[in-house]
C-alpha cells in the first residue's frame, strides 16, 4: 500500500507483492520510481515524513531523505513497541530524526509524531506550500496505548478491543491536536487533507471489518477495502459519502493534481481530484487487488474487480469469516483456521459487489461468461508483473553491527 501511495504503481509491477518488507531483507521500493514528494519538491513544497517508512532501508538511497523528503522523524521498520521504539519480536532499536539515531524516552509514539508536526507547522514559513506525509504507527500491532484511553471503553468486555479503541482515540487526540496547530498559525482554511487506512483492520489483533468479509492479508473486501476522508481546500461539496471507485495508486497522481502538478498519464494510478473536488463520477473502472505468484507462503493469488464484479484466482487468505464486533478477538486468534495446503490455486470465486458487498455468494459457477472475461484480464496483466523481491534474510543487517539501531548500508 505504501508504495502505492509513493509511487502510483501497483505492488506487483514494484516487487512488493509479497507479504512486507522484512527488516532484514535486502530490499525496498525500486529506487527508479519517483516518489510523490519529489514531484511536488519540484513546484516548490517543502516535505516532511513523519512515522513509519516500512518503504526499506538497506542502503541509504532507500529511506526518506533520499526519496524526496526536506525530513523524516520515525522508523523504518513495519512494527516495534510504542514505548521502547524496538523493532517487535526480533529486537533492535529502530527510531530516527532524520538520519539521526534517537534513543527512547518511554513517551508514547502517537505523542512523539503529533508534538514533531505540531513544531514543523509553527516553524514552517506559511507563504510557502508544504506536504506532510504522517503514517501514525497506531493502530498497528503490538496494542499498546496509555492506560486513560483503553478505560474509555470499560464496557467492552475484550482486552485486545478496548486497548485497539483507545489507541484509535489516542491517535484522534493527535490529530485534533495538529489540526489546531494549522489553525493557529493561520494554514488550515488552505489545507487540503486526506485520511486514510492502509488496509483492513487485523482480525487477531482488535480490528473488525464487519459486515465485510476477511480482514487484512486476505483479498476479501475485509481486508482490502479502505475507509478515508478528504477535507478541507479544494473540495467543493462537502458532506457526502463518495461513491466512486479510487485504489491506493490513486492517491499519487490525485494528490499531484490538487498540488498544481501533472501527473505521469503511464502511471498505474488516476488523477481522481477533479472528481472529488465536486463529488463526480470516479475515471477507473478496473482495479487490481494483487498478483502474487510465490510460493507456498499463500500459494499464490490474483483478484481484480472490473465495475461491479471482483474475481479472486487461487488462495484468498487465512482470515476467511465474518467476524461480528461482539466476539472474543483473543479466541478468534486461537481458534481460527489458516490451512495453506489447501487446493486453492484451481478455485476462483465470482462476487457481484453491488448486489453483495460482504462476498456471500460466489456467482462463478452461475456466471462462467464473467469469469472467462474477468481471468482474460487478469492474465493481461499478469504479462506486467516484476518476480516478487522477497530474498533470505541478510546477517549483515543485524543492529548488533551498528551500535543496536536497524541502521542502512549492508546492501
Amino acid at each position: 500500500s505504501r508504495n502505492s501511495f509513493m509511487t502510483g504503481q501497483y505492488a506487483f509491477k514494484s516487487g512488493l507483492q509479497h507479504i512486507v518488507i522484512l527488516p532484514p531483507q535486502a530490499t525496498c521500493s525500486p529506487l527508479n520510481y519517483t516518489f510523490l514528494p519529489q514531484k511536488l519538491k519540484e513546484l516548490g513544497y517543502d516535505t516532511h515524513a513523519i512515522g513509519k517508512w516500512h518503504l526499506g532501508f538497506c542502503k541509504w538511497e532507500c529511506t526518506p531523505t533520499y526519496r524526496g523528503f526536506d525530513t523524516f522523524y520515525g522508523f523504518y521498520n513495519g512494527a516495534e513497541d510504542y514505548y521502547t521504539l524496538s523493532v517487535v519480536k526480533i529486537g533492535g532499536k529502530d527510531f530516527r530524526d532524520n538520519k539521526t539515531p534517537v534513543n527512547a524516552t518511554g513517551e508514547y509514539s502517537t505523542f512523539l509524531y503529533a508534538r514533531r508536526a505540531e513544531s514543523i507547522i509553527k516553524e514552517h514559513d506559511a507563504s510557502k506550500p508544504m506536504y506532510m506525509y504522517l503514517p501514525f504507527q497506531s493502530v498497528h500491532q503490538p496494542l499498546q496505548v496509555p492506560k486513560k484511553y483503553s478505560d474509555m471503553y470499560s464496557k467492552v468486555h475484550t482486552e485486545s478491543r478496548r486497548t485497539y479503541l483507545g489507541m484509535v482515540t489516542a491517535m484522534d487526540e493527535a490529530i485534533g491536536n495538529i489540526t489546531k496547530a494549522l489553525k493557529s498559525k493561520g494554514m488550515l482554511n488552505d489545507t487540503l487533507i486526506i485520511f486514510t487506512t492502509d488496509n483492513g483492520g487485523m482480525i487477531p489483533y482488535g480490528g473488525n471489518n464487519y459486515p465485510l468479509r476477511g480482514g487484512k492479508t486476505t483479498l476479501f473486501e475485509g481486508g482490502t477495502r479502505a475507509t478515508a476522508f478528504v477535507s478541507g481546500a479544494g473540495i467543493k461539496k462537502s458532506n457526502i459519502e463518495y461513491s466512486g471507485m479510487i485504489h491506493a495508486v490513486d492517491w499519487m497522481p490525485t494528490v499531484l493534481s490538487a498540488a498544481g502538478g501533472t501527473p505521469d498519464p503511464t502511471l498505474d494510478g488516476i488523477d481522481q481530484w477533479d472528481s472529488l473536488q465536486k463529488a463526480g463520477e470516479s475515471k477507473r473502472t478496473e482495479f487490481i487487488y494483487n498478483i502474487d505468484d510465490l510460493k507456498p507462503e499463500n500459494c499464490g493469488h490474483a483478484a481484480i474487480r472490473m465495475g461491479d464484479y471482483k474475481l479472486i484466482d487461487g488462495y484468498p487468505g487465512a482470515y476467511q469469516d465474518w467476524y461480528k464486533p461482539d466476539q472474543v478477538v483473543s479466541d478468534l486468534y486461537k481458534n481460527v483456521s489458516i490451512n495453506h495446503t489447501r487446493p486453492f490455486d484451481d478455485i476462483m470465486m465470482l462476487f457481484n459487489l453491488k448486489d453483495d458487498p460482504n462476498e456471500h455468494v460466489d456467482l462463478s459457477n452461475k456466471h462462467p461468461d464473467i469469469v472467462k472475461k474477468l481471468k482474460s484480464r487478469l492474465e493481461y496483466y499478469h504479462k506486467q508483473i516484476v518476480p516478487a523481491n522477497f530474498p533470505s534474510i541478510s546477517p549483515s543487517s543485524a543492529p548488533s553491527n551498528y551500535g543496536g539501531f536497524w541502521t542502512p548500508g549492508w546492501c
